[in-house]
């Protein structure tokens, strides 16, 4: 699929709340100014086209090119069988902005699969999760870290019970770029109702080192109806995927700065690993589980 293709289809992704993906600490821009790295490069910047229609010309809604190309992005995804990255989140929990959380993660589709190892902050440092599709009844695999790991061992948990969801919007199950695209086509569907969405593109913006495409996404005026102020994201230009998605909330005062909502970054991605059922099995050797024979059964 081409990058022009791809971009249309990421245009959806910033409609919704975003995949348990993890957002990296990387510093949030004014949300009134391009990203920072294309500042002074007007020429590269595209606009959707809202000028006024032709007599008798169809109007489009201006997300209906995104919704077209979206279900080729979402078949171009499904082809890819598994990946790890750095995933890094920051998220808005109860009203407070939580700090960044780094994890290495791996993804499976099928069965779709995930191993977790928390890598910062210290308090989490070596926790694991495991969750795969249709086992251990539904629920995930979880280990805490340090000393509590000798002490309470390996547990099952639902991944929407509250102890699985302290300090996270999403569960596990949701996590990763395929089920983000999946969702977001459906919110993408709903948000055609309605009108009020601006949509530009900045060329040559950077995550890290990777040259990215950002899409920016802006709903003027607070309505019931809309999930954020602002949102944008970021795509590979090399691997035609979302790499970093980020939300904002409407100012909480007049004049006021934006309220970040969630932000997730995927760093150092390795794509088609090759990815066994041993890479999701706490009997791996690798991992640091506790297990009894019977959790391993």
């Amino acid at each position: 699929m081409s990058l022009r293709r791809f971009l249309f289809s990421s245009c959806l992704l910033v409609v919704a709340v975003a995949e348990v993906m993890y957002c990296s600490g990387l510093p949030a821009q004014q949300v009134n100014d391009p990203p920072k790295q294309l500042a002074g490069a007007p020429g590269q910047l595209r606009i959707a086209d809202r000028s006024a229609p032709q007599e008798n010309a169809v109007v489009e809604h201006p997300l209906m090119p995104a919704i077209r190309w979206a279900y080729q992005g979402l078949q171009d995804i499904q082809k890819i069988q598994d990946y790890s990255a750095i995933m890094v989140k920051r998220e808005r929990i109860d009203g407070k902005l939580n700090d960044p959380e780094y994890a290495f993660v791996k993804i499976r589709h099928k069965p779709f699969s995930v191993y977790m190892y928390f890598l910062e902050p210290a308090s989490v440092k070596g926790q694991e999760v495991i969750y795969v599709e249709g086992a251990n009844g539904g629920k995930m695999w979880a280990h805490p870290a340090g000393i509590r790991n000798r002490l309470i061992g390996t547990v099952s948990l639902d991944p929407t019970g509250p102890i699985a969801m302290q300090n996270s919007r999403y569960p596990i199950t949701e996590i990763g770029i395929l089920n983000l695209v999946r969702r977001l086509i459906e919110v993408g569907e709903q948000d055609m109702k309605y009108g009020e969405c601006e949509v530009k593109f900045f060329e040559g913006a950077k995550i890290n080192d990777r040259t990215c495409t950002c899409i920016q996404v802006v709903h003027p005026v607070p309505r019931r109806n809309f999930r954020f102020h602002l949102a944008r994201i970021y795509v590979d230009t090399e691997y035609n995927l979302p790499i970093r998605y980020e939300s904002y909330d409407w100012p909480t005062e007049p004049n006021g700065p934006p309220q970040l909502i969630e932000e997730y970054t995927y760093l150092n991605i390795k794509l088609n690993n090759g990815f066994t059922d041993m890479d999701f099995d706490i009997r791996n050797p690798n991992y640091d589980f506790r297990v009894k024979e019977k959790e391993g059964q």
